[in-house]
């Protein structure tokens, strides 16, 4: 009678079943995922990863100690009587480094010589040690731990006569005293604050110098070919052809902060030169507030400014992350050419220093605007944010903070490229003098400050082309 019992499902509890067996399958899916995960990062853990490139010092490099006297009477026989046991430094003022040179080979130039600032009767004077000093441009090359000069080449004026360093014009430029600060020396209107070097292929030189300020075309020898100063300065009585085709305002420029740094295109045909202040424009106080100073373009063939742009600075306290630091400690010091739309600029204070790259194509060109105008109010250097009045400031990034390395000496004002992962840099040491302090013969009590070249390998590549 049992026989033909059928049995009827529950479909309540088939469907439980059938959920609990999908929990089951899911939860050992996670299981299984995770430890996948966890097998993974411990192999990743264990396995040896890869190191991103870091920037670091390659070479450190010591200029040689050579009396200063010893040095230029090679030169100019019996020139310099007295060098105050000076020894030659300020090399480092610019660094350049040829496309054609060898790796360990740049050519450096001094500034203008040793001097310092003197106060008297409460108001500072500009001291000459050895005014008799006459700028060279030197071939080096680095090698063990040490700077050897290979060639000395004096920057001198048509008739073959030192140009010296000496102030130009009364009035406009310092007043020179000798090193006590008592006895006012001659002004020289062939002297030159050098500072910003290039060499072409051809083997010609050009030169930024801060007085005027003004740049310069030497040939091979050292010889003055033509000096370009701003329009509206009254330079008369060189030993060289004198051009005024810079703009007027650039004679607005800050006493000893002219042009310091200077770069060559890669095809030779356009120099790129930086202000190292901003323009004291209207005056004195808004320029030493001023963070926007001046990049120039000058087309080498037609002898012209083609393009100018603004470069604004850091917040002064937040660079030196010291709130004691002013507006007017930041400087431009050096440039070298990247690419046809960047540069690499150096920022710093005496005791910080950076390399950014600038965008050329994303900047204003201010050139021949009202911004050239000194009678424009407000000027370029009193804008607190140039985007306000339009002008698009060059955009930058940073590329190297030379304070993360313990060896990096203070007041670094040379860069050059070596190659797209190199980078070399060095330091003015102001002929260790700049205290001006003197013993009872009158011989320099400086503190042993030297110059060097530092070679430094980037973690990331230029943007050479």
């Amino acid at each position: 009678m049992y026989g033909n019992l059928s049995v009827q499902q529950n479909p309540a509890a088939e469907a439980h079943v059938q959920s609990d067996q999908r929990a089951k399958q899911a939860r050992q899916l996670i299981v299984t995922v995770l430890y996948l995960g966890l097998v993974t990062l411990l192999v990743t853990l264990l396995l040896p990863q890869p190191i991103a490139a870091q920037n670091k010092i390659i070479g450190v490099y010591t200029f040689p100690a050579t009396p200063l006297q010893t040095f230029q009477n090679v030169l100019f026989p019996e020139s310099i009587a007295n060098d105050h046991k000076i020894l030659l430094g300020a090399a480092g003022s610019d660094l350049w480094h040829c496309p054609n040179d060898a790796p360990s080979e740049f050519w450096m130039i001094t500034d203008r010589g040793p001097n310092g600032q003197i106060k008297v009767d409460g108001k500072n004077r500009r001291t000459f040690w050895v005014p008799e000093f006459n700028p060279v441009i030197l071939r080096v090359k680095t090698e063990g731990n040490a700077i050897r000069i290979l060639e000395v080449i004096p920057i001198v004026g048509q008739s073959g006569k030192p140009v010296t360093g000496m102030p130009n014009i009364q009035g406009y430029d310092e007043t020179p005293y000798d090193y006590t600060g008592q006895k006012q020396l001659s002004f020289n209107a062939n002297g030159l604050d050098t500072e910003g070097l290039v060499r072409t292929l051809t083997g010609d030189f050009w030169v930024a110098e801060e007085y005027s300020p003004s740049l310069l075309h030497l040939d091979r020898t050292g010889k003055v070919l033509k000096r370009y100063i701003p329009e509206g300065v009254k330079l008369s009585g060189t030993d060289y052809p004198v051009a005024a085709v810079l703009p007027v305002i650039y004679g607005k420029r800050k006493i000893n902060r002219g042009f310091e740094g200077l770069a060559l295109s890669g095809d030779q045909k356009t120099l790129y030169a930086v202000l190292q202040s901003p323009l004291w424009n209207p005056d004195k106080t808004v320029g030493d507030a001023s963070r926007n100073t001046r990049v120039i373009v000058f087309d080498i063939q037609s002898e012209k400014m083609t393009a100018e742009y603004v470069y604004r600075f850091e917040p002064a306290k937040e660079f030196e992350a010291n709130p004691k630091t002013s507006p007017d400690e930041m400087k431009l010091s050096g440039v070298a050419f990247l690419n046809p739309t960047t540069l690499l600029v150096l920022e710093r204070t005496d005791l910080v220093a950076r390399l950014y790259s600038v965008d050329l194509s994303k900047a204003t060109d201010i050139l021949n605007t009202k911004w050239d105008d000194a009678k424009i109010t407000p000027s370029l250097e009193a804008l607190e944010d140039p985007a306000t009045a339009e002008v698009r400031v060059l955009p930058k990034s940073l590329v190297l903070d030379l304070k993360q390395f313990d060896e990096m000496p203070d007041k670094i004002e040379g860069v050059a490229v070596v190659d797209r992962n190199t980078v070399a840099v060095s330091n003015d040491n102001d002929f260790d003098s700049e205290e001006s302090q003197y013993d009872a013969e009158g011989n320099n009590l400086g503190k042993g400050k030297k110059s060097f070249i530092l070679v430094i390998s980037l973690g990331k590549p230029l943007p050479l082309p």
